[in-house]
């Protein structure tokens, strides 16, 4: 018997599948990448992304079939969102949070409502990120698609639908639309209504870990499952990457090395304070019962590399291609141990917290006729994280916690190089688990939880989740990265302005 763990992301899709001890028994992925129709639109195709996630449920179950699949949960992405007809069908394509649109919707709920309340009330600092702005521009702007749509579904509940179940959305995902209410744990009335949207058109709100429904015979001969197979709610991707990292009590954190960077900080009551809200730190649900998260994030991290491999790594794509070793290996495998001097702003897309900046652009400065490109690659990574240091101080003074260690995971976390200059840059200890993945095992726990193999999150934490080695900072590249960060401190104050002006 196993459990898979289904994570549908920005880019792509996998599929794991566990045995009820963590032990990582198949994996499945396929990537359907993003689309930009025009500038500052970003969007993802839900057709792509139900057939690819078709494709790696497919392929990881027919792996197991000696342990055959019992129950699976679903951690995705935030904030986007698609336009449904009742069976499913998608309207349009789905809005990413990277997105330009809805800035005059925010403005509009920022002069109703106000930022200081609708922070109270969900938790999240106004922005056009999320998906509620989003949507209140597809109402003014394309009244066809909006007036035509059954429902509106994040891509949990939308999982859900095409399975054949109920829509169903768990808290946290539900959070990041920033029309959830923190603590009724219901969608806002109040701030629907100044969107002029109707809250029944969402997916159903409930917690995680929780019974969804049996899938459908049909849909599961169609996935390659066994008959029976339940299907639990999971959650946004962040909690449930820090669920998979251990993160069950107060002060733990979890780096997520994904395609964006981000920490996830556990509490056990909601910090709604001033401090938070001018950091314009979320926060939200954690997947586990009664505690919540925040995050410190960029829109930048692993998604810079694709962005170097597709722009200026074509004969190491086709080396790789040749020789079956990763082109990620390839790239990395020969950067400099030592700090570059240079300086990259990683705001490609534009900024996350603490600044929260959609109108920032990258910036690469300090180049020379000298530089290769091994030292721009590895610039690149530099800049991710010295953008994670600036998060991670301003957190600890916004929320009063320190942060000792940093669990990380995701695809960057299986680069030691990477995780050592972590540690060098931010001055903590960086620690590798047994399993990166903990975006699906994080959701492949909360399936265990919802068919009683495991009594809590907590038991299977201390079943499943372990440390493998700790990175710890080198004190002399800790001093060199300090100085070079003063520098990057003052980058983004200094272009802003001008980027603004751009």
């Amino acid at each position: 018997m196993s459990l898979m763990g289904l994570d549908v992301g920005t880019t792509g899709c996998k599929a794991i599948a566990f045995d009820v001890e963590g032990k990582l028994l198949a994996h499945a992925y396929r990537e359907y990448g993003v689309i930009y129709p025009q500038p500052g639109w970003v969007e993802i195709d839900p057709n792509k992304v139900w057939q690819c996630v078709k494709e790696v449920i497919g392929e990881a179950a027919g792996k197991v079939s000696g342990d055959p699949v019992k129950a699976v949960s679903v951690t995705t992405l935030g904030e986007a969102f698609t336009p449904v007809t009742e069976d499913g069908t998608p309207l349009s394509t789905s809005i990413i949070c990277v997105d330009s649109r809805g800035a005059e919707q925010t403005d509009f709920l920022a002069r109703f409502l106000g930022k200081k309340r609708i922070f109270q009330i969900t938790g999240q600092p106004l922005h056009p990120s999320y998906s509620l702005p989003k949507l209140m521009w597809i109402k003014d702007n394309m009244p066809e698609i909006f007036n035509k749509a059954s429902r509106f579904l994040l891509y949990e509940d939308f999982v859900h639908l095409k399975l054949g179940l109920e829509p169903i959305i768990d808290y946290s995902l539900a959070g990041r639309t920033m029309a959830f209410d923190l603590e009724e744990k219901v969608w806002s009335a109040e701030i629907f209504c100044a969107a002029g949207i109707d809250p029944a058109k969402m997916g159903t709100p409930r917690p995680a870990g929780e019974v969804v429904g049996k899938i459908p015979d049909s849909m599961t001969a169609e996935l390659g499952l066994p008959k029976g197979v339940i299907a639990v709610t999971g959650g946004h991707d962040q909690p449930v990457n820090a669920l998979g990292g251990g993160v069950v009590s107060e002060g733990v954190a979890v780096d997520g090395m994904g395609t964006t960077e981000c920490v996830t900080v556990g509490f056990d009551r909601p910090p709604i304070n001033n401090e938070m809200l001018a950091a314009n730190y979320p926060i939200y649900s954690h997947v586990k019962p009664d505690m919540y998260v925040s995050l410190a994030f960029s829109y930048t991290g692993g998604n810079l590399l694709r962005w170097y491999r597709d722009t200026f790594a074509q004969d190491m794509i086709e080396k790789a291609r040749k020789t079956g070793v990763d082109v990620y290996d390839l790239i990395l495998g020969s950067v400099p141990e030592e700090p570059t001097g240079l300086h990259v702003l990683p705001h490609f897309a534009g900024t996350g917290t603490p600044y929260f900046d959609p109108d920032s652009k990258g910036a690469i400065l300090g180049l020379t006729l000298g530089t290769t490109r091994e030292q721009f690659v590895k610039a690149l990574i530099e800049g991710v994280t010295y953008e994670l240091r600036v998060n991670l101080e301003t957190l600890e003074k916004s929320a009063g916690v320190k942060i000792d260690r940093l669990r990380a995971m995701g695809g960057g976390a299986r680069s030691r190089m990477w995780l050592q200059l972590k540690a060098d840059i931010t001055d903590k200890e960086v620690v590798s688990l047994a399993v990166s993945e903990c975006g699906c095992l994080g959701a492949a726990i909360l399936a265990g939880v919802g068919v009683g193999e495991y009594s809590s999150v907590d038991e299977a934490v201390k079943l499943v989740v372990s440390e493998e080695e700790v990175f710890q900072p080198d004190p002399k590249m800790h001093e060199r990265y300090s100085e070079l960060f003063a520098v990057y401190s003052e980058i983004y104050s200094t272009l802003k302005e001008l980027n603004h002006k751009m």
